[in-house]
């Protein structure tokens, strides 16, 4: 499998971030790794290997990156609003460096799927919705999509508010919501074993998610996976085995 991992300067964070691509040929696929991952984490727990049928097929090609939740969501130390702050810089850095390399690697595509496991899928839901424009799918695993429930405190204003879906994706109305409505497609899987509901939140976050998205009409999926179903690498590989073929 064809395999390439480059550095990429971060401006404003704390170490360059690492960028590893997957594949030769296909549909660009952004992970976001769990919280406080790293880029080879996916490959480290089997993801990848999940869908090398579809990497070897010249389907897709993933194109995994570091998070930096260690200075921002992750970081309890500080107010919620000032790790909204901080993901701002995250925010700039897929978009002002990673994305111009997607581009560059796979060129006349401009249509990334976004996807990540627990703090992963939280990335993947953000970036669909913040910049559909680039991400109009995101397959979201596990994930929790209020920031205001991570151990917050203090002080919660626009930073907060706008990279925040719990907060923001209830308020969207008007031409804004019009254009999101023919443009994003959202899936929602999490299973409903152990640790999907406690400490996760997972489980509740994805049903009250997909209830407001079905209030505004915006395209999605919520799949429930079993009792025995839990919050782990194991669960995720079979979920990423069974839905990516849809996408690419």
């Amino acid at each position: 499998m064809e395999r390439e991992q480059v550095a990429l300067e971060a401006p404003g964070l704390d170490r360059p971030g690492t960028l590893i691509r997957y594949g030769h040929y296909g549909r660009p696929v952004l992970v976001f790794p769990s919280e406080q991952g790293r880029a080879w984490d996916y490959e480290n727990n089997g993801m990848v290997d999940a869908v090398a049928d579809l990497i070897e097929a010249g389907r897709v090609k993933l194109y995994c990156v570091d998070s930096y939740d260690h200075v921002s969501w992750s970081d309890r130390s500080i107010q919620l609003e000032d790790r909204a702050r901080r993901h701002g810089l995250y925010e700039s850095w897929i978009v002002n460096q990673v994305v111009p390399v997607i581009g560059a690697d796979s060129p006349g595509v401009s249509d990334i799927v976004t996807t990540g496991c627990s703090l992963g899928a939280f990335h993947a839901l953000n970036f669909a919705f913040k910049r559909a424009d680039l991400f109009p799918i995101a397959i979201c695993q596990s994930g929790n999509y209020d920031a205001a429930s991570w151990h917050a405190w203090g002080e919660r204003g626009d930073a907060t508010y706008f990279n925040n879906p719990a907060d923001y994706l209830a308020k969207l109305d008007g031409d804004h919501l019009d254009w999101l409505r023919n443009r994003v497609f959202i899936l929602l899987t999490v299973g409903q074993g152990d640790w999907e509901t406690h400490p996760t939140g997972s489980l509740p976050s994805a049903r009250a998610t997909a209830a407001v998205l079905e209030k505004k009409g915006i395209p999605h999926e919520l799949d429930l996976w079993g009792y025995d179903v839990a919050h782990d690498w194991p669960w995720w590989r079979r979920q990423l085995a069974h839905h990516l073929p849809r996408f690419c």
